[in-house]
């Protein structure tokens, strides 16, 4: 017989999530589209735009003192620039960020960044739901008051 997990408390202030592109690609409608949907889930988003270094990001996600950090990479750079923001935010002091993202992202990429610290990521057409559903799922268990 399974038991049901036991549930955490819910926040008693919004999620903060810095949504970011970085790098060369100037395609940023579908971060657009998911800022605004993490916006209309309650959650207080932060869109950085375009041509962010993994520094400016690293950065802006401290200065913002964000729950988590969402990288939209469809340059192809992800092996790149999903691990630097990583090492950046850890080097701040703020490993406890939740690092997630989408793109045009092999799954063996997929499993490599989840291997070095990355959170779960999302493909093209991955239902904005799945992304709200995980985040909230994350900041249950590893935010506390």
């Amino acid at each position: 017989m399974m038991t049901a997990a036991k549930p955490h408390p819910p926040l008693n202030r919004p999620i903060r999530v810095l949504v970011a592109k970085p790098g060369l690609d100037g395609h940023d409608r579908g971060a657009k589209v998911v800022a605004a949907a993490l916006r209309d889930a309650g959650m207080e988003v932060i869109y950085t735009g375009l041509h962010q270094t993994p520094e400016m990001i690293a950065t802006a996600a401290v200065q913002e003192d964000v729950d988590v950090v969402g990288l939209s990479i469809l340059s192809g750079a992800h092996m790149t620039l999903f691990p630097r923001v990583r090492q950046l935010l850890e080097e701040k002091g703020r490993a406890d960020v939740l690092v997630t993202g989408g793109g045009i992202i092999p799954p063996e990429d997929m499993a490599s960044l989840a291997a070095g610290g990355v959170g779960r990521l999302f493909g093209p057409g991955t239902p904005t739901s799945d992304l709200i559903e995980y985040i909230q799922e994350w900041a249950a268990a590893h935010l506390a008051e």
